[in-house]
């Protein structure tokens, strides 16, 4: 093969096993990706990219599986300043009386952008290359999360009562439609609206809400039928179910995120499959909080769309998006009694390509291909207790834990070296969570 054949290209990453997610179920054997500036330039076998290319850069990773980023479809990133501050106590006492009285009084941009950076630096260690998020003082979330080069769905938030961040649904809407217009077009920043939950937000600013939707294309994420009080409440007191009233009112749509949806029936299935409104599951905080079981199995077989989330570090109480596949897994075979549901590859999926679907760049996140972003993670499966490796698809899913991420990529930027951050200082910021922990901790 003659000079003239061979590209040039910037980064060859040479996996002892790879996971392109797409096609699903496959699991390649010594493959090299090749990434050029932002983009996956091709993945293709060793020997062919000998021959193919030359790069500035190879490295070598003979013990380690290679995957897309995983997408963390839900959170409040800056709760992780709030980790632990609460256990074993239900949803509506954990916020009633505790969580929402914290926020009352230490939530300030300071607290949001520290919090956030510890958020992202624990996502980052542990595979997280794009997150979605849901706080407050959404325009501090989104310039760490840029600062950072990390990929994120920033959600302002709607409420009808007063916070730290507005006095109600006047001036979130405002701010919010602001925020959008100031990020919309970014590669890194997704500019989102985030109404709290159907009994947070009522008709009109909901109403409003579709209204900018539409107008902008941004997405909706909303909590829902997160609890069996909440469903209850919303018979009693409207006669109809939360969905039925968000259907009515034009928020389920193909740009619609319902967070939780463990209580479900026939109905709600129907609104969510007719819609393409897409499934944001996350079963740790769902366990955690005795909230209940969203029906993972039986959403997939109605072909509606299932994404993955850790929620906040405060009712988790960790971001680690493998223990999320890992407990999905095991909580949809119990759920739907069949050892066969959500095998180790659709969880794979749920947390990179169905990810990418809910935030609508598929044709961009979610897999290794050519022509996507070279947003990619490698696993070190060398761990001696994760031996023998006979399916890398079911270590990741079932033995392994986040720390065994070792590299990272975002845009062909790396952010994980050998296990090391390289775009947060990580003794810097723990200087910055330990004030906030005397100041909480001293509430």
């Amino acid at each position: 093969m003659t000079a003239e054949t061979i590209t040039a290209a910037d980064i060859r990453i040479n996996a002892r096993w790879l996971i392109p997610v797409e096609p699903a179920n496959t699991v390649l054997h010594h493959q090299a990706v090749i990434i050029q500036g932002d983009r996956i330039a091709a993945v293709v076998p060793r020997q062919e990219a000998d021959a193919r290319f030359r790069t500035r850069e190879t490295i070598d990773l003979d013990h380690h599986v290679v995957l897309p980023g995983l997408i963390n479809m839900h959170g409040h990133a800056a709760m992780s300043l709030f980790r632990g501050l609460a256990d074993d106590l239900p949803l509506m006492t954990w916020l009633n009386d505790h969580i929402w009285p914290a926020e009352g009084t230490h939530i300030s941009p300071s607290f949001i952008a520290d919090g956030t950076q510890l958020a992202m630096a624990e996502m980052l260690r542990t595979g997280t290359t794009t997150f979605s998020d849901m706080y407050f003082f959404p325009e501090v979330v989104a310039q760490m999360a840029h600062d950072a080069g990390m990929r994120a769905q920033i959600c302002f938030p709607l409420l009808d009562f007063p916070t730290q961040w507005g006095t109600g649904p006047d001036e979130y809407l405002s701010k919010g439609a602001e925020f959008i217009g100031q990020w919309q077009g970014s590669e890194y920043i997704m500019p989102a609206i985030g109404p709290h939950a159907p009994y947070t937000v009522s008709d009109d600013p909901m109403s409003r809400a579709v209204a900018l939707s539409a107008d902008t294309g941004a997405r909706i994420q909303i909590h829902l039928h997160e609890t069996a009080f909440e469903v209850t409440e919303a018979i009693r007191n409207a006669g109809k179910r939360p969905s039925a009233r968000l259907a009515e009112l034009g928020v389920f749509n193909n740009r619609t995120q319902c967070v939780h949806m463990t209580q479900i029936d026939d109905t709600d299935v129907a609104l969510l499959k007719e819609s393409g409104a897409h499934v944001i599951h996350c079963p740790e905080s769902n366990l955690k909080l005795a909230s209940g079981f969203c029906p993972v199995q039986k959403l997939t077989d109605a072909g509606i769309n299932v994404a993955i989330g850790t929620d906040g570090a405060a009712s988790n109480n960790d971001l680690d998006l493998f223990g999320e596949m890992n407990t999905a897994a095991m909580v949809a075979k119990v759920v739907a009694g069949d050892a066969a549901a959500l095998p180790a590859h659709h969880a794979i999926a749920m947390a990179t390509l169905h990810g990418a679907r809910a935030l609508g760049r598929d044709h961009e996140l979610g897999t290794l291909e050519a022509g996507k972003l070279a947003d990619i993670i490698a696993v070190d499966l060398s761990d001696p207790f994760l031996q023998p490796v006979y399916d890398p698809a079911s270590h990741l899913v079932y033995s392994n834990h986040g720390r065994q991420v070792s590299h990272s990529w975002i845009a062909g930027v790396p952010q994980v070296q050998d296990g090391r951050l390289t775009r947060i200082d990580v003794p810097d910021l723990m200087l910055r969570v330990k004030s906030w922990s005397d100041r909480i901790g001293n509430r």
